[in-house]
């Protein structure tokens, strides 16, 4: 009996070690896509939505959308898709608040595409899946923080799209260093969570 219970707890104590080993790959691969700029030729660039005050992107949504008209205006691609749901309690999405704080910022009316329905990341990209049916080709750049991007590039090959990414380098997040490790950790479960529910 004690023996059995031996070979019990020591089938328990490796099954811990095996899980936490393989959520510290997961961290550490989330970390290495983050350091990663795909910016290059695309069909698209995509925003992923962020939180918006009273029609103003929130400073970490302020950051992508700099950096989405950055690469715009460096001829990565000749259209941006902004994302983001209307927020609880909110009356305007973050699609909507993040095109017209694009067009302040001189970007082309024609150039801009809101797509308001994404509720979450899964459904944004579904969204952009979306706008590209029909299309021959699915090159998207996606703009987003770096701790996102990996569980991007996952759900957005889920999709049938072909997904390049690019960190926005000036996000509040990635300046902090106690936020940035505390995603960095959640991703290391929203990942592997990603990846079986395809969502």
């Amino acid at each position: 009996m004690a023996s059995a219970l031996r070979r019990t707890g020591t089938l328990l104590v490796l099954a811990i070690v095996l899980l936490v080993a393989a959520w510290a790959a997961v961290v550490a691969a989330v970390w290495v896509v983050g350091t990663e700029d795909q910016a290059g030729p695309a069909d698209a660039i995509a925003v992923l939505g962020a939180a918006q005050y009273n029609g103003r992107p929130s400073p970490v949504f302020r950051s992508r959308l700099d950096h989405a008209a950055a690469l715009y205006r460096a001829g990565h691609a000749p259209v941006i898709l902004v994302t983001g749901g209307v927020g609880r309690g909110d009356t305007l999405s973050e699609a909507a608040v993040g095109a017209r704080y694009l067009a302040a910022q001189a970007i082309p009316a024609s150039a801009i595409v809101p797509l308001p329905a994404g509720a979450d990341t899964y459904a944004s990209l579904a969204e952009i899946g979306g706008w590209f049916r029909g299309r021959g080709s699915r090159r998207v750049l996606l703009v987003s923080d770096a701790f996102h991007l990996l569980r991007l590039r996952i759900l957005a090959t889920r999709l049938a799209l072909d997904p390049r990414t690019s960190p926005a380098p000036a996000s509040p997040i990635t300046a902090s260093p106690r936020l940035h490790v505390a995603h960095l950790l959640s991703e290391g479960v929203k990942v592997p969570l990603a990846w079986v529910l395809q969502r």
